[in-house]
């Protein structure tokens, strides 16, 4: 009897689990052992005298002539935007999702200048490797930042969404500079509960659900796994160009048109711990900032604003997301 309900309990518990919860045997730098939910191809090339790997999610047929690029954000990969992908998909759309260097399941290097133009560049030679021509490209969260810099890069951009981006104050005005050890003697010690209330407090209003536990599955893996020294080392490195490189400039000078989703209850403000002496200034409004953005350009920059939402308002509230998302395409 005993055995037949432990049984019937594992068998339930991994059918609650589905394909993300194998993070209790962790997981090595680049995922091995972590499968995301579409087929995951192999990017190889050359970078600051290194050879490297971008793995890259390529949905939908090779043939349609509707392409879109999703770029992640820094706390995820790639494998969050299944859902999204396979909408767009659905709509006609080969959708292709890289993970950049330093996340996910591509290359994790010990020494990496990180900057967006580096991390553009090597998407671009990704793009070229598809022999893509134009696209439709979206951001969300640092994937934002990413994508405004690409777009100021490439000509082959031709629409621009921005989700809950990060960048739209330019941070190194209010906040002192910090040396990549600073911030990796934050990150190696981080616990699952710290990351988990870092996202309840600051991009869920406090809530929590099993689809916002599921995303913190490569994190449980990758700090009971091998690598997490090198990981957590790359998770301070690619703070860098967070606040190294400002994208308020770029965003007055977009000429493709921009669409810029914003949740307006973010309160995403990095650095806001360690502000310069003397400056007092909130960081993180996300329901002013929008406003302030779009009158840089306004003849490029479409707002919408979800009210009520956070962060990821793509998980928080998808079928109202879905309303001003999938319109744009």
């Amino acid at each position: 009897m005993f055995k037949i309900l432990a049984a019937s309990f594992l068998v339930l518990s991994l059918t609650a689990c589905g394909t993300f919860c194998k993070s209790d045997k962790g997981f090595d730098a680049e995922l091995s052992e972590y499968d995301y939910p579409f087929k995951v191809e192999t990017f190889k090339f050359s970078s600051q005298r290194q050879n490297l790997v971008m793995r890259y999610g390529d949905l939908g047929s090779k043939d349609s002539n509707k392409i879109a690029v999703l770029l992640h954000g820094k706390n995820f990969a790639g494998f969050y935007f299944d859902k999204i992908a396979k909408q767009l998909v659905a709509k006609g759309y080969r959708v292709i999702v890289p993970d950049q260097v330093g996340f996910g399941k591509s290359s994790k290097p010990k020494n990496y200048q990180y900057s967006f133009q580096q991390l553009a560049l090597n998407t671009r030679k990704l793009i070229a490797h598809l022999n893509i021509d134009q696209y439709i490209l979206v951001g969300h969260s640092m994937g934002g930042m990413l994508s405004v810099h690409l777009a100021s890069m490439s000509d082959k951009v031709k629409q621009l969404v921005l989700v809950n981006p990060i960048g739209l104050e330019d941070y190194l005005k209010y906040v002192e500079y910090q040396d990549p050890e600073f911030f990796y003697e934050k990150e190696v010690v981080k616990t699952v509960d710290m990351f988990r209330n870092y996202q309840k407090k600051n991009y869920y209003d406090g809530k929590w659900n099993d689809s916002y536990e599921q995303l913190l599955e490569p994190f449980k893996g990758w700090q009971k796994g091998p690598d997490w020294e090198l990981v957590a080392w790359n998770n301070a490195l690619t703070y860098e160009p967070i606040f190294g490189d400002e994208i308020i400039s770029k965003i007055s000078s977009l000429k493709v048109p921009t669409y810029l989703i914003l949740g307006t209850r973010d309160r995403t403000g990095p650095g806001r711990a360690w502000k310069k002496p003397g400056v007092s200034k909130e960081l993180g409004l996300y329901q002013n900032l929008g406003k302030e953005v779009k009158a840089l350009n306004p003849k490029r920059i479409k707002l919408i604003e979800l009210k009520g939402l956070g962060h990821m308002p793509q998980f928080e509230d998808y079928t109202a997301f879905s309303k001003v998302f999938y319109p744009l395409f």
